[in-house]
């Protein structure tokens, strides 16, 4: 995630008034770049005299580890600011990846029903390190609630409002207290965890039997469910740059493949199965999102191959 921690829908006046400040002062090719993660393109140029010149290049946290660049694309956003952000990343020696001005925008969006999920798992009972050795368990490089420790709970819950807005999404009690308590995660010393300097202090995992399949179900099926839908309200253009986004933005396990050639690999209807019995047990927060019935084999199954070992 950025570090905006900004709701798009209460940009301050004087952001507006900063932006008609600076526009005057650029040379007139000057590429105009933010590196929101969710605020949507439109809000951020409604007072730009040329909107075409803005840009988003949404860096990753750590970002001097994580390859993976948002390349956003706003409505006015021009095809040449496009290209010159494209050399720019590969300039840098980082991965771009083009992405609609969509809320979220890709990584994020995928990313913020899983992380809500391991918020209510934490909400049931279940101990923090048991769900996020759930999530290292399927081969994941860290745990969600770390993750969100790590990027900040008051970001995380910034994103969460805009992108959870819908009936029905709401934000898990726990998130909101440990905000409201100024506990952020790692900047503060205490999140979901506590810290001593930048590690956490962590428990031996514990869990009953079924339990782990269920945590691991459930953090992969609320994922697994908003990359399909993503897919098809076209944030990217295909299949294999949302599993290349997902695989480098979050770390989701490189031998899949992706989320998207995971399901393919595995079989949409043992997927869609899998997310009906979820379902039933939790509710319509694991209804699948259209799209489902687009994603079928074919010879095209992703960028990167299954390890078969």
């Amino acid at each position: 995630m950025g570090a905006d921690q900004q709701s798009p829908s209460a940009i301050p006046g004087s952001l507006a008034a900063e932006k008609r400040d600076i526009e005057p002062r650029l040379a007139r090719h000057t590429l105009l770049a933010t590196n929101t993660s969710s605020i949507p393109l439109e809000i951020l140029s409604e007072s730009l005299e040329q909107p075409e010149r803005l840009i988003g290049l949404h860096f990753f946290n750590p970002v001097a580890k994580m390859q993976l660049i948002e390349i956003v694309r706003g409505t006015d956003t021009g095809a040449e600011q496009i290209e010159r952000a494209l050399a720019f990343c590969h300039l840098i020696d980082r991965f771009p990846l083009p992405v609609s001005s969509a809320p979220g925008f890709l990584v994020n969006r995928i990313l913020m029903p899983c992380l809500m999920e391991a918020v209510l798992l934490v909400s049931e009972g279940m101990p923090v390190e048991s769900v996020d050795q759930a999530a290292l368990d399927l081969g994941m490089p860290m745990g969600p609630l770390q993750l969100a420790d790590t990027v900040g709970l008051d970001i995380c819950l910034s994103v969460a409002k805009h992108l959870l807005s819908d009936p029905g999404k709401e934000i898990p009690t726990p998130l909101q207290l440990k905000v409201a308590a100024g506990q952020l995660g790692r900047k503060t010393g205490r999140g979901f965890y506590q810290y001593s300097g930048k590690h956490p202090k962590m428990r031996s995992p514990s869990r009953q039997p079924g339990q782990a399949t269920d945590i691991s179900e459930r953090l992969l099926l609320r994922l697994l469910n908003e990359s399909v839908v993503c897919l098809q309200e076209n944030v990217v253009t295909d299949s294999d740059l949302l599993d290349a986004g997902l695989v480098l933005g979050i770390g989701f396990a490189p031998f899949t493949g992706g989320p998207l050639h995971y399901i393919r690999q595995t079989g949409r209807e043992q997927v869609q199965k899998r997310l009906h019995n979820l379902e039933d047990r939790y509710g319509s927060r694991f209804t699948a999102n259209r799209g489902w019935e687009s994603i079928v084999r074919s010879g095209k199954e992703g960028c990167y191959p299954v390890d078969s070992s």
